[in-house]
């Protein structure tokens, strides 16, 4: 479990800072990634059929992420919804398998985009992103939980998110029996891609806390925005 709170920790800062401004985006022009701290692929120029990342390991997958959460917030969302719940405008990407087929669906799209009736639906990113930025993305879809699983479990995360609060009101709480739920919950929010770890809003908490026990603030934020973003 440590493992899984390390590579889920590491996207929560900027998914909080994303979300707050995925849909004041007005302009469907791609927006740069820094895709930098992610490994070389070995031919940039030869698009992969599979998301490479998936198999470089628990940090390369962690970063991104992290990455991708910007990316995808800042490119994506305002036509495939915050944190990937689609609305109805486009398709919902949550449900691509997290395997060739999905991923081979995913990159034809990201690299040419999709017009219909002459009308551009959605740009072409591939040429302007690259090939990281493209898996970076990917990353960040496919460990997007199942909503209906988080509504199941709200009663519960909103009376730890309550409780956080408090004690961050109060400056102090032990936050021990807290995360140790928050683990527990998480390991029973599963994917609707089939990828086998969850980004949800309760590893995400847990990871803070596993960090920092006394950080009750960012902990219940994340829970905050987490939840709202699911309803």
């Amino acid at each position: 479990m440590t493992d899984i709170l390390r590579r889920l920790g590491a996207a929560t800062a900027v998914t909080l800072l994303a979300a707050g401004a995925a849909f004041s985006h007005g302009d469907v022009a791609p927006q740069p990634m820094n895709t930098d701290t992610l490994p070389d692929l070995e031919d940039p120029e030869e698009w992969r059929t599979e998301n490479p990342y998936r198999e470089m390991g628990d940090e390369v997958m962690a970063e991104a992420i992290r990455i991708g959460a910007s990316g995808y917030n800042q490119n994506c969302a305002r036509c495939h919804g915050l944190e990937s719940i689609s609305g109805g405008l486009a398709p919902d990407l949550r449900f691509l398998e997290a395997e060739e087929y999905g991923d081979e669906w995913y990159v034809e799209r990201f690299i040419s985009g999709y017009t219909q009736n002459g009308i551009t639906k959605m740009p072409a990113f591939g040429e302007l992103l690259g090939q990281k930025a493209a898996w970076a993305i990917r990353s960040y879809i496919e460990t997007r939980p199942d909503d209906a699983q988080i509504e199941e479990f709200s009663p519960e995360l909103m009376e730890i998110r309550d409780q956080l609060a408090s004690w961050a009101a109060d400056g102090t709480g032990d936050s021990t029996a807290a995360q140790a739920k928050l683990v527990e919950i998480g390991e029973q929010i599963e994917t609707l891609s089939g990828a086998p770890v969850a980004d949800s809003v309760a590893l995400r908490a847990a990871a803070i806390l596993a960090a920092d026990p006394n950080n009750f603030s960012k902990a219940e934020e994340t829970l905050t925005v987490g939840l709202s973003a699911a309803q």
